[in-house]
């Protein structure tokens, strides 16, 4: 599903923010969100982390099977538990809900679709599942989503499994499904690299949302 034409003359914000502490990415969501008004520009930031694994408002903890080393941080998004760690990009959605007219179903079609079209082009078919939010090839998870969305704006958004090790996910059940099977875009035959991924991710989600033009900017706001 794509927005209607955005009300605004600002361009979207694509912010690259590199290897980055979760803490740190988690915080400066929540203070940008706080302290925009109706006038700030959107942004959409990519991300690396350090491995850790992050608990939704509805995690369990029964489904920490065995964190070991990794760290474990409660945040404010939906969803249950899942895992970031080197060569996972992951894309943090600072919008205007409200102001582009979306509901959260919406945003999260965006989101599905946007990874979806990657894989299309390049030859791999993908699919969104109604009970389960996340980008599915075959019955193994490639993508996962989970958003907070506070007085029509919002944080979080959804991590996409690159070139990455994903033992991690074992010591889990990945966003609450015992025995849920994941994969990559490196074991399906596609060679990005993050930045190749983000490089077309991010504009794709972008005009999904009813952007044509964007500011590209590296750093934390």
């Amino acid at each position: 599903m794509t927005a209607a034409p955005v009300p605004t003359r600002h361009p979207l914000t694509l912010r690259r923010l590199g290897f980055c502490d979760y803490r740190a990415v988690f915080e400066a969501m929540r203070d940008f969100t706080d302290r925009r008004d109706a006038g700030t520009p959107d942004e959409l930031w990519w991300v690396e982390h350090a491995p850790v694994f992050t608990q939704g408002m509805a995690g369990k903890a029964e489904h920490l099977l065995a964190p070991g080393e990794i760290p474990v941080i409660q945040t404010d998004r939906g969803g249950q538990v899942t895992y970031h760690g080197p060569g996972q990009l992951v894309a943090y959605c600072l919008l205007d809900v409200r102001r582009l007219g979306l509901g959260p179903r919406a945003l999260v079609t965006a989101l599905e679709q946007s990874v979806i079209e990657l894989l299309a082009c390049r030859g791999v078919a993908a699919r969104a599942r109604g009970d389960a939010p996340g980008v599915y090839v075959a019955d193994a998870k490639l993508a996962s989503l989970g958003l907070r969305i506070r007085q029509g704006r919002s944080y979080h958004g959804l991590s996409l499994n690159v070139a990455m090790d994903l033992e991690p996910f074992g010591r889990i059940n990945p966003c609450g499904y015992p025995g849920l099977r994941v994969t990559q875009l490196r074991d399906l035959g596609l060679d990005l690299s993050l930045e190749d991924a983000a490089d077309d991710l991010l504009p794709r989600l972008g005009r999904k949302l009813g952007y044509t033009c964007f500011d590209l900017l590296t750093g934390l706001p």
